[in-house]
């Protein structure tokens, strides 16, 4: 049996958490490995529409999730969002939700710090959600980080607390935030304990002891690989890894078990935020990208910046992440254009021609695109579950983007709902 992980192969949002809710129906246990709740994924179930931001979308299926280590976990949020997907009729109890217990824990300060930080920053902020993740990730090498396991032990916040606010108090004077009240902080963290504590256990043990027995597990990533802190466009990054080696050590197995790897792909490109995009469009089409693919972010709600494809990157994460094949979404939202346009270089200058995106933040701002012109289609391609389906001028684009990348389309997804998708290989045959 094959295991499988799922990573974004651009700046985040496409489509991972239908994709991931689709895969879950051929796996045994679902695995999230990094990030915090600054990722949303959205799932459409019939009439119902669930959003999540810390979970494991495999919940939605009734499938036993683990929140890895690799994850820092804002508790209160993380208790709100089970108690939100309750009152939408799912249950949720320690039997199908396993936290790790060495993860680390995003408490208010980091989140004071977050938004204060890109107040600062004003013109040079990053575009962060706020939500205190870069803090807590910062915490956690620093060594200096609340873990799950704490909770269960005064003692231990004894020793650890007075550590962290030594170097939170020093950072808060210089934004003029006000002073943290370190007795109240270790109160409402001991108060939150025996609601939290019955979902904390050793994720690694849970996962060795389920692949010992041959179950298949689905990795689960958030937001994208051009987000990630070393491979993505730098500074405007998350404070995590999120390519697909990350699956590994934020879930507690070896390497050698992460199996396949499908990138999850757009159509088109998006990102949320600040930060190079060569593709962006502001023009008509950019708005019909946007308004009928209902850009629009999970968690902060803000509007997402529209564009081509971009061959280009995609071809850069396909190496980055080994993908062995990728999850095409949102094809549908191409329906009735004209013509459509792939990257698939840039110009930097007068002189340069690169083949892949630059390290360099000027380069990266001055990149433009070189783009190769398809015929669009008019018929309607939202729906379709089978490749016969689909118009010939869909096919043609989905075939070129293949060929550009170097990488084969697995599952091509033509809208929201859980079943329109196309399966074309199944991840978990290995």
């Amino acid at each position: 049996m094959g295991n499988v992980a799922v990573v974004g192969a651009q700046w985040g949002d496409e489509g991972k958490g239908k994709i991931v809710d689709w895969l879950s129906n051929r796996a045994d246990v679902v695995v999230r490995f990094q990030g915090g709740h600054n990722a949303g994924h959205t799932l459409v179930v019939g009439e119902k529409v669930y959003k999540l931001s810390l979970l494991p979308s495999g919940l939605v299926q009734g499938k036993p999730s683990i929140i890895g280590s690799g994850v820092v976990v804002d508790p209160w949020h993380l208790l709100e969002e089970i108690a939100k997907l309750e009152g939408q009729g799912i249950a949720i109890s320690p039997d199908i939700l396993t936290l790790a217990d060495n993860a680390c824990l995003i408490l208010p300060l980091h989140r004071d710090l977050d938004q204060a930080r890109e107040r600062e920053a004003a013109a040079a902020k990053i575009g962060t959600t706020g939500r205190g993740i870069g803090p807590a990730y910062e915490d956690k090498v620093g060594r200096r980080a609340i873990r799950v396991a704490d909770l269960a032990d005064p003692a231990a916040l004894d020793l650890k607390l007075p550590r962290l606010l030594a170097h939170h108090r020093a950072l808060r004077r210089g934004l003029d935030l006000p002073e943290i009240d370190a007795e109240a902080l270790r109160t409402d963290l001991l108060a939150l304990a025996p609601r939290v504590l019955p979902y904390a256990k050793p994720a690694w043990r849970v996962l060795d002891t389920l692949a010992k027995a041959g179950k298949r597990i689905l990795f689960e990533g958030a937001q994208g690989t051009l987000l990630d802190v070393d491979h993505g466009t730098y500074p405007y990054v998350t404070s995590s890894n999120t390519a697909a080696g990350q699956a590994a050590a934020g879930s507690g197995v070896g390497p050698g078990r992460v199996g396949y790897v499908l990138g999850i792909v757009k159509a088109y490109t998006t990102r949320v935020g600040s930060g190079p995009f060569p593709t962006e469009l502001s023009d008509a089409v950019g708005r019909h990208l946007g308004t009928v693919g209902r850009e629009f972010g999970v968690v902060t709600g803000r509007a997402r910046r529209c564009g081509w494809f971009d061959a280009v990157l995609v071809r850069q994460t396909v190496a980055i992440n080994g993908i062995h094949g990728m999850a095409l979404t949102k094809l549908d939202v191409l329906d009735g254009l004209d013509e459509l346009k792939i990257c698939t270089g840039y110009r930097i200058g007068e002189t340069r021609v690169l083949d892949h995106l630059p390290a360099g933040m000027t380069d990266q701002a001055a990149a433009t695109p070189i783009y190769e012109t398809l015929e669009g289609w008019s018929d309607s391609t939202q729906g379709a579950r089978s490749w016969r389906d689909l118009p010939a001028a869909a096919v043609k684009y989905v075939r070129r983007i293949e060929e550009l990348v170097g990488a084969p389309v697995a599952l091509l997804s033509t809208s929201p709902e859980r079943d329109d998708t196309i399966l074309m290989y199944d991840p978990f045959a290995g």
